[in-house]
């Protein structure tokens, strides 16, 4: 365990780290919303052919990928009275807002020509906004404390917040189709691109305001950001990003984060399947709002408890070592839901004591609340009270989610220690920037495979989401491949990291071998 305590200049207050969590939370709500509405409801909604609608998600990314660096670069070498990342944020949160907004204002009877035309222009607008803000973000979080642990508990306190919106984005797969919520469809995508581009806003604009990074005022070397340097910075990007590629450390952050996240995506859907087409033998009725159910189950579980627990692990056995520990936790969750998933087992299950006092206690639960939640409209959130429940689906997530919630905790903060390593070895200016940029394009090039793969998977084994009764041979190779993939990809990802080897005491070192250098930032 560290026996070392923190120093009080380095432990970043509380509202710094609400106001850095809030901008994480908008991280993660602005892609989770943007991915539902794409990949669903304007194929439901408007009527778009899937496979245009698999471009319009897919080929903004290729375009993302090259501004994050760019952005990157920009960031680490700005001057300005209020740094180097907050203006970036506060203007890049604004844009952001504002252009998701505009994205999904289409009409009930636009063309699929316009509606093609119009998400494609104003989501590469959007993007453009969004790593205005993204960006110089992650890179402020890497700067915003210098402190070995404290960097690990800055990230799981933001990685909490970032939680939030995988509890709320389940849920508009269930609010926008009900009729007594919106009159139809398009109306509940207007609306909810609406409140999504607000909350951006304010919620966006608060670590611009509160948080602070470190003082850059004194950091030699950074280059003139303006139209006449612009070719001679484009050489200097260029370098910086070699120079990034050959820190052997960070790279293994990259693969082993391209690994488990890749892995991850690949299936996060199958769950759903599964629980529709084998489980409720494809009534999207009867399995009701129990995918969305699981999936916010998953949310909470992971920011209020696996997060922590990763936390102290790390402060007590180190980044490294906590996130092995996690990743093996996840694999022996994905096998169990091998059982959890088994219908023959839950039924099994309902008919003991324990499922019925369990059923009986969420039966009285909502018997009090599904009146209230009718009066103000969210009829949608309730549970019929006598509903048999499949407890068995939740009993793999408090092991299965060690995996995500160890990946962003840890390799966020590692990141940060890596990010020293590059001052001592390469100088001025400091790069988190660009490392956090080359670091989330990993995860957007994970997103875009994960896409392609997915498809692939589902193809292979025979599912069809336009079938109600799928073969038994095919839920059985879906299941399979719902546990294999994502635990042969995090078995890799340890074998990654296995020899990672910047410890907290090579981190320390570091640290005050740089503040010998130039003092303290």
């Amino acid at each position: 365990m560290s026996n070392i305590a923190t120093p009080k200049r380095d432990k970043v207050p509380m509202g710094q780290k609400a106001a850095f969590g809030a901008g994480h939370f908008i991280l993660n709500i602005l892609p989770g919303t943007l991915g539902v509405f794409i990949q669903f409801f304007l194929l439901t909604a408007w009527g778009v052919d899937p496979l245009w609608a698999g471009l319009l998600g897919g080929l903004p990314r290729i375009f993302d990928s090259i501004t994050d660096p760019i952005m990157g670069f920009i960031s680490d070498n700005t001057k300005s009275r209020w740094g180097r990342r907050r203006p970036y944020i506060f203007v890049g949160a604004i844009l952001s807002g504002i252009l998701f907004f505009l994205m999904w204002q289409l009409d009930d009877n636009a063309s699929q020509t316009y509606i093609i035309w119009h998400v494609m222009v104003l989501q590469l607008l959007f993007l453009i906004g969004n790593t205005m803000f993204a960006t110089p973000l992650v890179g402020l979080g890497y700067e915003m404390t210098s402190d070995y642990n404290e960097r690990t508990r800055l990230m799981a306190f933001s990685n909490t917040m970032g939680q939030i919106a995988w509890m709320i984005v389940p849920w508009l797969y269930v609010i926008i189709p009900d009729s007594e919520t919106f009159n139809t469809q398009t109306e509940g995508v207007r609306t909810m691109a609406l409140i999504v581009g607000a909350m951006c806003v304010v919620f966006g604009i608060l670590p611009a305001l509160f948080c602070k990074g470190i003082d850059s005022s004194h950091m030699e070397n950074r280059k003139e950001i303006n139209f006449k340097s612009l070719a001679s910075n484009m050489k200097e990007l260029l370098a910086g990003i070699v120079q990034v590629s050959k820190n052997k450390p960070f790279m293994k952050l990259c693969g082993a984060t391209f690994l488990v996240f890749n892995g991850f995506q690949l299936v996060a859907a199958f769950g759903v399947f599964i629980i529709v087409f084998y489980m409720y033998n494809g009534s999207y009725e009867s399995a009701g709002t129990w995918p969305a159910w699981f999936n916010t189950i998953n949310a909470i579980i992971t920011a209020f408890i696996v997060i922590p627990i990763i936390s102290k692990m790390a402060n007590k056995w180190g980044k490294k070592n906590a996130f092995i520990i996690s990743t093996v936790l996840s694999i022996v969750g994905y096998i169990l839901k091998w059982w959890g998933f088994d219908k023959e087992l839950n039924n099994e299950f309902s008919q003991t004591g324990l499922a019925k006092s369990l059923n009986s206690g969420v039966s009285s639960i909502f018997e009090s609340l599904n009146p209230v939640l009718d009066s103000i409209g969210m009829s949608w959130f309730s549970i019929d009270p006598g509903t048999e429940i499949p407890w068995l689906i939740f009993v793999p997530i408090p092991l299965f989610a060690f995996g995500m919630g160890g990946l962003f905790t840890l390799m966020m903060s590692m990141t940060a220690d890596v990010c020293d390593l590059d001052e001592l070895e390469n100088g001025m200016p400091r790069k988190e920037g660009t490392f956090g940029a080359i670091y989330w394009l990993m995860v957007k090039i994970g997103q875009s495979i994960a896409l392609v793969l997915g498809g692939v998977i589902l193809s292979v084994v025979g599912f069809d989401p336009n079938v109600t009764e799928q073969s038994v041979e095919t839920m059985n190779n879906l299941r399979i491949a719902d546990i294999i993939v994502p635990s042969a990809t995090a078995a890799l990802a340890v074998w990654v990291m296995w020899k990672y080897n910047l410890t907290e005491e090579r981190a320390r070192d570091i640290k005050a071998e740089l503040i010998e250098r130039r003092g303290e930032l």
